[in-house]
């Protein structure tokens, strides 16, 4: 069996394999209400074999989503309605996953269908955003966000405790914390969008004082026996990578010595001039130096899609997770195409036997 197969355990969770569906924002909620869209969607994923299903990033408050059709968790309706889709996903035989996040000065954005930029300042539609600093992002995400107070930043910390609960009671068993992408905690991090001159701001510990405080707060209420995870960007493909990925790594050892459980390593996207070296498991090496530096399991996505690169991630020692996005949009059922492709034998277990039994038994009558 290919490394790919072999079960990842952590903590009291135990996934049946080391493919996991990262959190892909499906822009389809009302009011941040979950529906038969996503019932389907994420059950679909999680029938086709996965071992763990992320579901798409869920915003603590209104004001942290990135479109207002974002999933929320800020309301005992909305944790409600997630609750069925997390029993859906372990009834299906995956782990049930959720992202908690907060966009900050990227949020009251369009669809990216529709535009993906920043709704129009007199649109009833959008909303003021939030940030580290009075920065706006650039290029198509122009609004200058109000610089956050103390106040703000005690709020949004509540925020995701709450959120955390909520995501707790409705029965996912696996958090990750959205502190990637140059979303708000990515934001308090990166010298290209905090300028605050306050102990939230300068060197790496007041860079880092948000997220480690939003840390703490949500490690006070995630129960110990499951996994808490986060994703963050290392670096950010902006010249200076050596420096940000040593601060990311001093991070990271400091998170691991509170708790964190798995990092899912990202880029930061904290500055649209990075100049980013797309390809195939681009990242599998630097979140490789994380993993045996820092001394915590990872995951990472980006051009993992074929099986063989993702298996090899895994047998290499660079990942002991692989988030394969697309590639399961394109074929809910990638793990049972992995298989064929790894395994050449017998993969049918990697489906449910409704699917397996006619595609096992067709396949081995028509080699």
């Amino acid at each position: 069996m290919s490394g790919l197969f072999t079960p990842f355990t952590l903590k009291d969770v135990t996934l049946r394999n080391r493919i996991a569906v990262p959190p892909m924002c499906q822009y389809s909620a009302v009011d941040g209400m979950s529906n038969e869209w996503h019932r389907v969607h994420y059950n679909s994923l999680a029938r086709g074999g996965a071992g763990l299903v992320i579901v798409e990033a869920t915003a603590v408050s209104p004001e942290g989503r990135i479109t207002p059709a974002c999933l929320g968790i800020w309301n005992d309706e909305q944790a409600e309605k997630l609750a069925q889709i997390a029993r859906e996903i372990k009834a299906s035989g995956a782990v049930p996953g959720i992202q908690i996040g907060h966009a900050g000065r990227k949020a009251s954005a369009n669809k990216p269908w529709e535009g993906d930029d920043h709704i129009a300042a007199d649109d009833a539609a959008g909303w003021e955003t939030i940030a580290p600093s009075a920065v706006a992002f650039g290029q198509n995400l122009p609004r200058v966000p109000q610089a956050m107070t103390h106040a703000d930043i005690q709020r949004v910390r509540e925020d995701f405790v709450r959120a955390a609960q909520r995501a707790r009671d409705a029965g996912f068993e696996w958090l990750e914390l959205h502190f990637a992408h140059g979303y708000l905690a990515q934001s308090f991090f990166s010298v290209h969008a905090n300028q605050r001159t306050d102990e939230y701001g300068g060197d790496l510990a007041g860079r880092s004082r948000f997220l480690h405080e939003t840390f703490d707060a949500v490690r006070a209420v995630w129960p110990e026996n499951l996994p808490l995870t986060a994703r963050f960007g290392v670096l950010e493909f902006d010249g200076r990578d050596d420096e940000t990925l040593q601060e990311s790594i001093t991070l990271t050892k400091q998170w691991r010595e509170k708790g964190l459980d798995l990092l899912s390593v990202s880029v930061g996207f904290s500055t649209p001039d990075a100049n980013i070296p797309w390809g195939p498991a681009f990242l599998a090496s630097i979140a490789e130096r994380v993993r045996r530096e820092a001394n915590i399991p990872v995951a990472s996505a980006w051009g993992i899609d074929a099986p063989a690169i993702a298996n090899q991630t895994i047998e290499k020692g660079q990942l002991d997770l692989v988030m394969v996005g697309r590639a399961h949009l394109k074929n809910p059922n990638w793990a049972y195409q992995a298989a064929l492709a790894l395994d050449k034998s017998e993969p049918s277990w990697v489906l449910p036997a409704p699917y397996a039994h006619w595609l096992e038994r067709y396949r081995v009558s028509e080699a």
